[in-house]
């Protein structure tokens, strides 16, 4: 099992895989468009989005999640 206090960083890396891999096939496919070797292109977009993706996630999630603790009700 996965310790507790790893749980940030695992959030981030698994929530920012998610998104920069939807995210980069959808701009993929609205670019160049279903074409011959499109799973290779989106796949190397993919990782430099998530090379981006993740460290923007970890930094940013604490600021979030305390923005969003002061404009909700508990």
């Amino acid at each position: 099992m996965i310790p507790a206090r790893l749980a940030h960083p695992l959030f981030s890396l698994i929530l920012s895989g998610i998104m920069s891999f939807v995210v980069s096939g959808v701009v993929t496919w609205r670019a160049l468009g279903l074409i011959d070797g499109f799973i290779g292109t989106w796949m190397s977009g993919w990782v430099v989005a998530w090379a981006v993706a993740f460290p923007v996630a970890f930094v940013a999630g604490p600021f979030v999640r305390k923005f969003v603790g002061k404009i909700t009700s508990p």
